[in-house]
């Protein structure tokens, strides 16, 4: 701890800045409409969540959070969506051990309400009533990776 004019600094504090967001790759695929599009089908939607991180430089770590769905009935594919929607964001007076934590987490938690806009706009776009993605638990997401990590070293 450093003084200054005789009493203690304080320690920076950590920040967490956006500084763009983006869609990086957007896909959205309608095979058999017009069948597709009549009313009464009752699809299963199967949807996957992932996220990236790639440092840009000692402050800022672009993130991307991909989103992958898919809506079926009977076997035939109704639609499918690929959407990477990513962010920069500039962490800075963040303890190393937490680092991580906060990319994985944080970053992705600030992001998700915007493409899951995007999601819905782009499925009801496409004919369909809008898909509203359920609130996701990034904490778990990052414990699994950690675990993941954890049983096969190689892939850290």
């Amino acid at each position: 701890m450093s003084t200054t004019n005789g009493g203690p600094a304080e320690a920076p504090q950590p920040q967490l800045s956006v500084l763009a967001q983006y869609i990086k790759d957007l896909s959205f695929e309608n095979p058999n409409a017009p069948r597709s599009l009549m009313p009464g089908q009752q699809p299963q939607i199967n949807i996957q969540i992932n996220v990236d991180a790639n440092p840009l430089s000692e402050t800022d770590i672009e993130v991307a959070l991909r989103l992958e769905g898919r809506a079926e009935h009977e076997s035939n594919v109704m639609f499918a969506f690929e959407l990477t929607f990513a962010g920069v964001f500039r962490v800075q007076n963040v303890p190393q051990e937490s680092l991580q934590a906060i990319v994985l987490i944080e970053c992705p938690r600030l992001l998700f309400p915007f493409a899951r806009e995007i999601v819905a706009t782009i499925v009801r776009n496409g004919g369909f009533p809008p898909l509203l993605l359920d609130p996701f638990d990034f904490v778990a997401l990052y414990r699994q990776k950690m675990e993941q990590m954890q049983a096969n070293p190689a892939m850290a």
